[in-house]
């Protein structure tokens, strides 16, 4: 866990679960693969094991040790929905979560058929958001799932965006993040990509939140579209 995180939608992040395996596109580059994977072999290292998936169940307690509230990216290098994650172990995550109000948590999956599957056997307490990943119109079909779960807030994570998304469903959505890869081998984002998910999402009254632009060098890239940064955040 990190009490402080440069997700600049988030501000702590928190993995009960490291590791992950590629599912689409959007994960060819994957940023936490990268990281992870510099300290195999390490001995003693957190990630002495590469992005291999592993539980790590000695983090579940952390969030109680926080008392000031923050908003708390779940699983920023994993997905809690990974078919290798045990139902049984996503019941003790929610547990927590669910024990510490002082919290927002920000889970956000691209295993949104296991999420549809499995979110009847979970609780939702209000300070839980749920989202899923899309990076292009081949998978807007994560969003009907998501659209089914009984969380509070249902949220879309475009990033990396790779194509155009002109047609989003966003009826009974709260949140849209986007934004361009960044790291070594950034793929191309357009900017009349972004200006129609900004459109769409204030045409439906959908807070939306223009991450970065990416490239190999993010912060020279910058976020500002058509002269503004754009922060919404969902009403809590």
């Amino acid at each position: 866990m990190s009490e402080k995180s440069s997700i600049e939608w988030t501000d702590a992040t928190w993995n009960p679960v490291r590791g992950c395996t590629k599912v689409s596109p959007g994960c060819k580059f994957c940023y936490a693969e990268t990281f992870a994977e510099r300290f195999r072999g390490v001995p003693g290292h957190p990630f002495e094991r590469g992005f291999d998936l592993q539980l790590v169940p000695h983090s579940l307690d952390m969030p109680r040790r926080w008392r000031r509230g923050r908003l708390v990216f779940v699983n920023s290098m994993s997905d809690l929905f990974h078919e290798g994650v045990p139902l049984e172990y996503i019941k003790r995550v929610f547990g927590v979560m669910a024990e510490c109000p002082q919290h927002q948590f920000q889970i956000l999956t691209k295993r949104a058929e296991r999420l549809s599957d499995v979110s009847r056997e979970l609780q939702w307490p209000a300070n839980v958001w749920i989202g899923v990943s899309v990076e292009t119109s081949d998978y807007l079909w994560r969003v009907a799932h998501l659209r089914k779960i009984p969380a509070h807030i249902r949220f879309l994570s475009l990033e990396p965006l790779l194509g155009p998304l002109d047609n989003l469903p966003l009826e009974g959505l709260h949140w849209v993040i986007v934004g361009g890869e960044s790291g070594r081998h950034p793929r191309r984002i357009a900017a009349e990509w972004v200006r129609s998910i900004r459109d769409q999402c204030l045409v439906a009254g959908v807070p939306f939140f223009f991450k970065q632009w990416g490239g190999r060098n993010k912060t020279a890239a910058g976020r500002v579209l058509d002269g503004e940064e754009w922060n919404a955040f969902p009403t809590r």
